[in-house]
């Protein structure tokens, strides 16, 4: 049997949290300070590099005069050769330097740059999701859509503004119009409205606003049904009424073609099982596995992601900190503050990535497989490149003659660099590039 809770109140602060408090402001005082003695190391370091840069440059000047004089070719042929030679000799160099470098980031300012991720993505962050934007509605006769359009335009400006939803009309398809909106519920409303004002035939603004306001109401109780399903199949109870209402909003919601009914659903259950399984809260787990992506339908304001949304709502309704936490870090925005997030991070990951769950449309997919090879193989020694894990990394096979080892580091990075700012992919590209030489001799025969 289910247990059933409601929303919980969140814990009053420890009087030793401020104790806690002053030794984490001294580590990150210590921290700060390491810090600043590894960038001024750095920084020294540049300067050298600069240093040893100009007294190449110099270098490189003179050998030029010298060639002018001793040869009959021009000032810009033979800048051109030692060009060749000098980039030749420094990129075993620059490989090595491009390598430290990444060694040092990794090591120094492993704290900072979650920092500075964390900032840029709270800003700048946007969701990568192939979704549904449009609905089509089949109209029965031409008639029919100089109808839905009225005199001077006057239904269908009636129709958009009090549904929220923009209709198009397309010229190729003219027996079909087309509801654009990113809000799920406008465009279900809108579909179902319009349906019904061509079964009834009086198309007028009044009518419109009627049925429109009917329809809502309809599609509402819809939501709630599907709202209060939804938490009792996955055993939640005695939530507020205004937010099984949102809940209900799943219903309309689609992310990669995965419905976020049964896509929270399904993360619910893995989530529970694996909670029973290594001992942790089963409720908390339960609940911030329903409400992860409550985020996706919230409406009001547009400003933040679907996470900060959805803690924000959480907030609103006094859930748990532990569920909020739950909802805030099942992305790694945050460092993970429990076991109970990390569990609705992996039942997330299992529902959303198991085959069959999501898709994309097929050319957008061939097309950015097909720009991530076509970079790859752009860059001089590289043989073949092969896109795998839709996109999510590329193996560049390079020729052993052209390429040694002291430059794969280099390779890699300007790969990556390349598909980072001409491909749109969701998440990171891993570059694996493999270099094989082979050696063979045959026996003599007798």
């Amino acid at each position: 049997m289910q247990r059933s809770f409601g929303p919980i109140k969140t814990n009053q602060q420890s009087p030793s949290s401020d104790g806690d408090f002053i030794k984490r402001e001294a580590e990150l005082a210590k921290r700060e300070g390491v810090l600043e003695e590894r960038e001024r190391q750095i920084t020294q370091k540049q300067i050298l590099l600069d240093e040893k840069l100009e007294s190449l440059e110099k270098v490189r000047k003179d050998l030029v005069s010298k060639l002018e004089k001793v040869s009959s070719i021009s000032k810009d042929e033979a800048q051109k050769i030692l060009l060749e030679n000098v980039d030749k000799d420094l990129s075993s160099e620059i490989s090595k330097k491009i390598k430290e470098a990444e060694e040092e980031i990794k090591l120094a300012a492993d704290e900072k740059a979650k920092e500075i991720l964390a900032s840029a993505m709270q800003h700048g962050v946007t969701d990568y999701i192939s979704e549904f934007t449009t609905s089509k509605v089949k109209l029965p006769d031409e008639e029919m859509k100089g109808r839905i359009i009225g005199k001077e335009g006057r239904n269908v400006r009636t129709f958009e503004q009090v549904t929220g939803v923009d209709v198009v009309m397309d010229d190729e398809i003219p027996d079909t119009l087309i509801l654009s909106s990113f809000d799920p519920v406008r465009r279900e409303i809108a579909k179902v409205s319009l349906e019904r004002l061509m079964e009834d035939g009086r198309i007028q603004p009044q009518r419109i606003e009627e049925i429109v306001q009917k329809t809502k109401e309809d599609i509402n109780k819809i939501m709630r049904a599907a709202g209060e399903k939804l938490c009792h199949d996955v055993g939640v109870y005695n939530l507020p009424v205004e937010l099984v209402d949102i809940i209900g909003r799943f219903k309309y919601r689609y992310s990669y073609g995965q419905n976020l009914i049964m896509h929270t659903q399904e993360e619910t259950q893995i989530g529970i099982v694996l909670a029973k399984e290594i001992g942790a809260d089963v409720n908390v787990v339960r609940l911030g596995c329903l409400l992860h992506d409550i985020g996706k339908v919230v409406t009001e304001g547009d400003e933040g992601t679907h996470v900060e949304k959805g803690v924000q709502l959480a907030k609103k309704f006094g859930i748990s900190e532990k569920v909020i936490n739950c909802i805030a870090e099942h992305h790694e925005d945050k460092p993970f503050s429990a076991v109970e997030s990390i569990l609705v991070y992996i039942a997330d990951a299992i529902s959303g990535g198991r085959p069959g769950a999501r898709h994309e449309n097929v050319g957008d997919y061939i097309k950015r497989m097909d720009d991530i090879e076509k970079i790859a193989t752009s860059f001089e020694g590289v043989e073949k490149a092969f896109a795998v894990q839709a996109g999510r990394e590329v193996r560049v096979i390079v020729i052993p003659e052209k390429v040694p080892d002291d430059e794969l580091p280099k390779l890699t990075h300007e790969i990556a660099d390349r598909i980072s700012k001409e491909v749109m992919v969701p998440g990171a590209v891993k570059i694996t590039a493999i270099r094989e030489t082979r050696y063979s001799e045959s026996t003599l025969t007798t």
